[in-house]
């Protein structure tokens, strides 16, 4: 037997002496480094995260609430439904989940930020877990718990419309909610491209093509990102590539690029949609050169805005913790070797890169096709719509975490000694300072936030409270001041009320035949 072997075998029972050392290097990050930095951001990042559920309370109707809502409530979820496909733009899923949390009044949209906290964190947690199985290492629940905090927390405070993106319920169904779905559809895809029985994936398949109809009737924007994002994964999982083992995982991805594709079918070809682009002025194909110009211009801004904000740079930072606390270097007493049933490196490393590498051209490309589709039904000035910018700022802070793990897992596995074990603490110490930094950053706007939200819902209660007496008396005419929020529209924004849909859908809330200024 060649000494090589010996040694080897002898790893199992008498640790080296470098094995001694990198366990006492790694003992304090393990012990206090990490956790502390994971229990500090988990703090941190979940109290912003709490104060916006807690605004939830303080929603009240604007702009589309007011149609959602008599909708709603007079039609049922059903009535909605058909409204959106016969007359309003084909979003059935989009009216379905209107109807559901409007079907009750208001107390649907008042919870819907907490739901959606609750379910995004379980969801990025369970992700990420597979992620650290996926470089070889043991997943730690409350660095875990931190990066899907950092992450929300980054995503509901770091843009320029907040209020869009948590709280007002017509941008959060149309373009939060779908994210949230998307993780968790993931989450489904990967079990079933794993399950040993053959009933289980044929489930799961059909589970794939029905969740991707649903999102192609409920978020255009989110439609196009995450087809990109399948397709690009379909075909890096083709078995001739050697990447995966069959063609479980293409399956998975052609099923789900093919709901995509026949929901934005059905949304495409509505009466609902038709007659929204029959009310748009004639205008240059996206195909031109003058076209495709101010398209480049346009996403060149809304990037200009994106990488203004360096506080998505806590996404990687919260990464890079992640990736030390998962590394094998840390992992159990030294010496000692993993049993049979422990996660092991799943993937070769030049698969891992590819995989790696897959979101850049993703959040490149999709980022255009939502400003495309933005420039196309809002004009010139449609980028500075940013509550679609979720679509892609979700794989993008998803991809910063991903790269800070990958940097951090092979920082876990430096050569032991003293001055690597210092290293590794100063890596641990600054990258918890820069995602503290990055959430302590979104205290203003949350501030802002908080305070815009609570006066609004002060004056909307007064002001409500007295047009429903009066409506009450029998008055048909009622007078309503604006109460604008989040940069949304409120009656009157139009000097011609007959085109004033806000001001129509008020007096069907109130059940009376218009208002008037106050």
């Amino acid at each position: 037997m060649s000494t090589s072997s010996i040694e080897d075998e002898d790893l199992g029972t008498r640790p080296r002496a470098a094995d001694r050392a990198t366990g006492r290097m790694g003992r304090p990050l393990r012990r206090g480094l990490l956790p502390g930095a994971g229990g500090i951001l988990v703090a941190a990042a979940g109290a912003l995260i709490a104060v916006g559920c807690f605004l939830g309370l303080y929603v009240r109707p604007t702009s589309d609430d007011w149609c959602a809502a008599w909708k709603s409530r007079d039609l049922g979820v059903i009535g909605i439904t058909s409204d959106f496909y016969r007359t309003q733009n084909g979003r059935v899923a989009n009216a379905f989940l209107s109807g559901v949390f409007y079907g009750d009044g208001l107390a649907g949209t008042k919870i819907l930020p907490t739901v959606i906290a609750v379910t995004f964190t379980a969801g990025l947690v369970l992700l990420g877990r597979e992620f650290v199985r996926l470089l070889g290492g043991r997943p730690r629940l409350l660095v875990l718990t931190a990066c899907a905090l950092v992450i929300q927390a980054l995503l509901y405070y770091a843009g320029t419309r907040s209020y869009q993106v948590l709280l007002w319920a017509p941008a959060t169904i149309s373009h939060t909610v779908p994210s949230v779905i998307g993780v968790w559809a993931l989450l489904l895809g990967i079990r079933t491209v794993r399950h040993p029985r053959a009933a289980v994936r044929a489930g799961g398949f059909a589970a794939a093509f029905f969740t991707g109809f649903v999102l192609g009737t409920l978020s255009e924007p989110f439609a196009l990102v995450s087809g990109l994002l399948a397709a690009g994964a379909g075909l890096l999982a083709l078995p001739r590539l050697g990447l995966a083992r069959d063609g479980r995982p293409f399956t998975w991805c052609l099923l789900w690029c093919s709901g995509l594709v026949c929901g934005l079918a059905v949304l495409y070809t509505s009466p609902g949609a038709r007659w929204r682009r029959a009310q748009q002025p004639d205008k240059e194909s996206l195909l031109t050169a003058g076209e495709l110009r101010g398209t480049f211009e346009d996403w060149l801004h809304m990037w200009d805005a994106v990488t203004g904000q360096w506080a998505y740079l806590g996404a990687a930072a919260a990464g890079v913790l992640l990736g030390l606390s998962s590394s094998s270097r840390f992992h159990g007493p030294p010496g000692r070797v993993a049993a049979p049933g422990e996660p092991r490196r799943a993937v070769p490393r030049h698969m891992l890169a590819m995989v790696l590498l897959l979101p850049v051209p993703v959040v490149v490309l999709g980022s255009f096709a939502v400003v495309a589709g933005l420039r196309s039904g809002y004009g010139p000035g449609g980028w500075t719509y940013a509550r679609t910018w979720t679509s892609y700022l979700v794989p993008m802070e998803l991809a910063l975490c991903g790269y800070g793990a990958l940097l951090g897992a092979r920082g876990g596995r430096w050569p032991a000694g003293r001055r690597s074990g210092a290293l590794l603490g100063a890596c641990t110490v600054a990258a918890a300072c820069l995602a503290l930094a990055s959430v302590g950053a979104l205290v203003p706007n949350l501030r802002q936030l908080t305070t815009v939200t609570v006066s609004r819902a002060v004056a909307w209660d007064a002001q409500n409270s007295r047009i429903r007496a009066e409506a009450a008396r029998g008055a048909a005419d009622v007078g309503y001041r604006p109460l604008y929020v989040g940069g949304l529209a409120e009656p009157f924004f139009t000097a011609d009320y007959e085109r004033d849909w806000v001001a129509a859908c008020v007096s069907k809330w109130y059940g009376v035949d218009r208002i008037h200024r106050r």
